[in-house]
């Protein structure tokens, strides 16, 4: 019970305007830099014993050919909380990130490949709202981009041992991803090396990247996924900015299908992971318009009521399609493979 009402808390702070307590932004009030050639300043790490994930990884992990580098979302909200930044030393908070973000979001890359998740100075929620962006949130921001750029940087260079990648952010995590591809993979050798790239709760323009676009088919490869998803027959606050922003031509790529299918059927939907830990199949089904994916009421969960005061379901991204997520970046390493296989012989 209490899980159900936790998420349903962070349900609501996505769905409500909010004031938080804030203050001017000072330098030397930055936390201190993680360092990531210390295990300990990785949420998920392949050489961490014991990590949460073992649950969800195949039996021998040392088979998985590929790796996924995956950036978590903003999870310090708190209206009284002023920082700016988080603090990647605090145990607590660092508990939270590995019991919500790498239990039920990573998660649905485990069957894939082997996940690396950097600790960073994630900035506050209020960064996303004026009047706090101007005054400290983009200070703030680039902060926690120059962390994970740091972070991909080491990965790189010490970790990756030329395995093909896969990059995933939601929210917050997908804003530094989707610099992140920009900075290091379009243009570049790297993006042969890029098995795709989920870019969840963000807005992205095809025009966005020089070479890199998007993907329409299961299978392919070298390119990336995007989607925002709504409750059906609830519309936005007038003044929600997010909304508007995804809603301006921002690429939607179908998380049931991995198309551009308009819609889907509740037994096309491969299933939900809640916070029973439980998956829900035949649970959601979606229409996709005005650059958003626009989602039932979930059906079939325990609380299902909780879902029916919320009008975005943002949090919900990677939730609701995580059955279908796991099974696509399996697809799409394998195919990712096959090619490169097929390369070699010719």
């Amino acid at each position: 019970m209490k899980k159900i009402v936790f998420l349903f808390f962070i349900l609501s702070v996505f769905s409500c305007k909010i004031v938080y307590m804030t203050k001017p932004f000072l330098d030397s009030e930055v936390p201190e830099a993680p360092d990531y050639s210390n295990l300990n300043s990785w949420i998920a790490h392949p050489e961490i014993q014991d990590t949460i994930l073992s649950d969800f990884y195949p039996e021998n992990i040392d088979k998985l050919k590929a790796d996924i580098f995956y950036v978590y979302p903003t999870l310090i909200s708190d209206k009284k909380n002023d920082s700016w930044n988080a603090n990647v030393y605090d145990k607590k908070q660092n508990d939270i990130i590995r019991n919500t973000a790498i239990q039920y979001q990573a998660s649905a890359w485990a069957k894939a490949g082997k996940i690396y998740s950097p600790i960073y100075r994630q900035a506050h929620y209020r960064i996303f709202f004026e009047p706090y962006t101007n005054n400290g949130g983009l200070i703030a921001g680039e902060i926690a981009y120059n962390d994970i750029r740091r972070a991909f940087t080491y990965y790189i260079n010490n970790l990756n041992n030329g395995r093909p990648i896969i990059i995933v952010g939601h929210s917050q995590g997908a804003v530094h991803c989707k610099m992140l591809l920009r900075d290091f993979f379009d243009g570049t050798e790297l993006k042969d090396r890029l098995i795709a790239a989920y870019l969840i709760g963000t807005s992205i323009k095809e025009d966005y990247f020089k070479e890199l676009k998007p993907m329409y088919n299961p299978k392919e490869n070298k390119g990336y996924v995007s989607w925002n998803t709504y409750r059906r027959k609830k519309n936005p606050r007038k003044n929600d900015p997010a909304y508007f922003s995804w809603k301006n031509n921002s690429v939607v790529v179908n998380p049931i299908t991995w198309d551009n299918s308009i819609s889907t059927e509740l037994d096309q939907h491969k299933g939900f992971l809640f916070y029973d830990k439980k998956i829900y199949p035949n649970t959601i089904k979606i229409k996709v318009f005005d650059g958003i994916v626009w989602s039932n009421v979930p059906r079939k969960i325990p609380k299902r009521i909780f879902f029916s005061f919320v009008k975005d379901y943002h949090v919900g991204d990677i939730n609701f399609f995580w059955k279908d997520i796991s099974e696509n970046a399996v697809i799409r390493t394998k195919n990712f493979y096959n090619n490169s296989s097929k390369m070699l012989k010719m």
